[in-house]
């Protein structure tokens, strides 16, 4: 019995696109809203909303940019969103890359 992974057809091994969205409570009660778009296993579109707080507000479009094309893999994302993040001296107030990230993969599993 093959097992069934939410981006890979079990029975053809086809590449599905999908549609995911989550919100996930970090640790000290700021949520993260998560909605995207994924094909092949890497982000296509994504927005992230919630009541955190960043610097440069603008700065969550330079974050959601970064993640397109990104492999829906916890371990990545959380490269990716701290690349991005140092990488143009953004700073998070109430979630860390670890819960962001997170928060991606809970918008694409499937329970």
């Amino acid at each position: 019995m093959l097992r069934q992974d939410p981006l890979l057809g079990a029975a053809t091994g086809q590449v599905l696109s999908l549609k995911g969205s989550a919100i996930y409570k970090v640790e000290g009660g700021k949520l993260l809203k998560i909605a995207l778009e994924a094909e092949k296993g890497k982000i296509l579109s994504i927005r992230i909303f919630g009541d955190f707080f960043l610097h440069p507000e603008e700065a969550i479009e330079l974050i959601e940019k970064g993640l397109q094309g990104a492999e829906l893999k916890e371990e990545s994302l959380m490269e990716k969103i701290d690349s991005v993040v140092e990488g143009n001296s953004i700073q998070l107030f109430g979630f860390k890359a670890a819960d962001l990230a997170k928060a991606i993969m809970a918008a694409v599993s499937k329970k």
